[in-house]
């Protein structure tokens, strides 16, 4: 299959980051369709999932009409390998239990919803309609998934144990979530983009209040990884890539 050469400027960079997070996240929650714990949260993570893919369309769009080369949205989530994508590693991590996911998106979601609020404001005017919209989505996300926390952090030694594990093995994801690179610096300073140093303390309170209610520690300082940002991913993703991308890599150019 071909795979598509990106030029990539400060601004398209930034915005692929977004959007190939969302697209990843969104895969990810995908997975859960027919398998969560009841119907009603089975219909709940497949609205969340297309939340974040319909935020990853836009995006997407908004990427093509940057780059200005005529491309889809189609080509950028089917026709990238995995070095090219720019996600948050937290989003490619797979699937795991139920408690994984529920710990993995109230943290992201407890960035995100600071974030797309600042980014409301952004210069770019698409950008900022689409965190317009973006905000009062994970706004849901966010209380959606905080109520599971406490429910599953208070329930059980069971469910505190598993989520506990999950915390603890998601947490060291988080620091790349406040990551500035001099495409984050760049779009920073052109008032596209919020900086992620004004959401932490807003970040912080809301997962200490999540965690308070949910009865866990909050896991100390730690290293973090980091490098999907600048194409450098676990194993993971390539494996997802490859279910994701299948139909396009098998019948090259197929429409429906």
């Amino acid at each position: 299959m071909t795979t598509i050469h990106i030029e990539e400027t400060p601004h398209l960079c930034a915005v692929l980051r977004l959007a190939d997070t969302s697209l990843v996240l969104a895969h990810r929650l995908s997975e859960w369709c027919g398998h969560a714990p009841m119907l009603e949260e089975d219909l709940a993570l497949a609205n969340i999932a297309l939340d974040l893919l319909g935020q990853a369309r836009l995006l997407y769009q908004h990427a093509a009409e940057l780059e200005g080369k005529g491309r889809t949205e189609d080509d950028f989530a089917y026709l990238r390998d995995a070095p090219q994508f720019r996600n948050y590693l937290i989003a490619e991590l797979p699937r795991g239990d139920f408690a994984f996911t529920i710990v993995r998106q109230t943290l992201v979601s407890a960035f995100f919803h600071p974030f797309w609020q600042r980014a409301a404001g952004s210069r770019d005017a698409t950008l900022a309609a689409i965190a317009a919209k973006a905000e009062k989505e994970v706004a849901y996300h966010l209380r959606h998934c905080g109520a599971w926390l406490v429910r599953l952090g208070d329930g059980t030694e069971e469910s505190h144990r598993r989520t506990l594990a999950a915390l603890d093995a998601l947490w060291p994801y988080t620091g790349e979530l406040f990551e500035v690179d001099a495409v984050g610096r760049a779009m920073i300073d052109a008032g596209v983009l919020p900086d992620p140093e004004t959401i932490r303390p807003v970040f912080e309170a809301t997962v200490d209040r999540l965690l308070r209610e949910a009865t866990l520690p909050k896991p100390p300082a730690t290293w973090m990884h980091s490098g999907g940002l600048r194409g450098v991913h676990t194993e993971h993703l390539g494996h997802m890539l490859a279910v994701m991308q299948h139909l396009q890599r098998a019948y090259p150019g197929a429409v429906w």
